[in-house]
C-alpha cells in the first residue's frame, strides 16, 4: 500500500524543522545579552540595610548605606524609656514607629531604591518591628523591602553556658 509520495508524518516533520546555524544562534544571543546589560536590567543597585537587634533587655534599630555605613541609629533609651521599661514590647513598638517616621522625615526614602531588613535576636522588639513594618506606619518603606534575613547567632557546642538562675 505504498503511495509514491512522502507520508503525512514526513511532511509534518519537514515543515516543523528549524534550520539555524550555531553561529547565528550565538550572535543573536550575545546581541540580546548586550541589550540587557546596557539597559541596566541585569545590574541592580545594592540595597540599604535596616538592622533590627532585639534582645531581652533592649532593641536597637540602625539604617545603613549599602556599604554598611550607618545613616541613623536608635534604641529604646533614645526615645525616653529607662531601665526595665526598655525591654517591653510597647517600647520596641514606639521605637520602630519613631524610626519609620524619622527615615521619612530626613528624606532617606528618596535615596533608597531597595532595602534589606536584617533581624537579629529573639526579643520582644522583633515582633514589634514586624507589626510596625506591616502596619500603617511602614506603608512607604514596605514596598522597598527586597529581602528579609535573620542574622541571629546560634551556638554549636562552644563553651559551657552559665548556670541557670533560680529564684525562690
Amino acid at each position: 500500500m505504498s503511495t509514491g509520495g512522502p507520508s503525512a508524518l514526513s511532511k509534518l516533520s519537514a515543515s516543523t524543522r528549524v534550520t539555524r546555524n550555531a553561529n547565528n544562534d550565538s550572535a543573536s544571543m550575545t546581541f540580546r545579552l548586550n541589550q540587557v546589560v546596557q539597559s541596566g536590567y541585569a545590574i541592580q543597585d545594592p540595597p540599604h540595610h535596616l538592622h533590627v537587634y532585639s534582645h531581652k533587655h533592649n532593641t536597637h534599630i540602625t539604617l545603613t548605606r549599602p556599604n554598611r555605613e550607618p545613616l541613623l541609629s536608635m534604641s529604646c533609651g533614645n526615645i525616653g524609656f529607662r531601665k526595665a521599661q526598655r525591654s517591653k514590647f510597647d517600647a520596641a513598638h514606639q521605637l520602630a514607629s519613631f524610626m519609620m517616621g524619622k527615615i521619612q522625615e530626613e528624606g532617606h526614602l528618596l535615596t533608597m531604591k531597595r532595602l534589606e531588613v536584617v533581624l537579629r535576636g529573639f526579643g520582644p522588639g522583633r515582633e514589634a518591628f514586624t507589626k510596625v513594618l506591616l502596619g500603617s506606619e511602614g506603608k512607604n518603606i514596605r514596598n522597598m523591602v527586597c529581602r528579609v534575613t535573620d542574622a541571629t547567632r546560634l551556638k554549636f557546642g562552644g563553651c559551657r553556658s552559665k548556670r541557670v538562675r533560680r529564684l525562690g
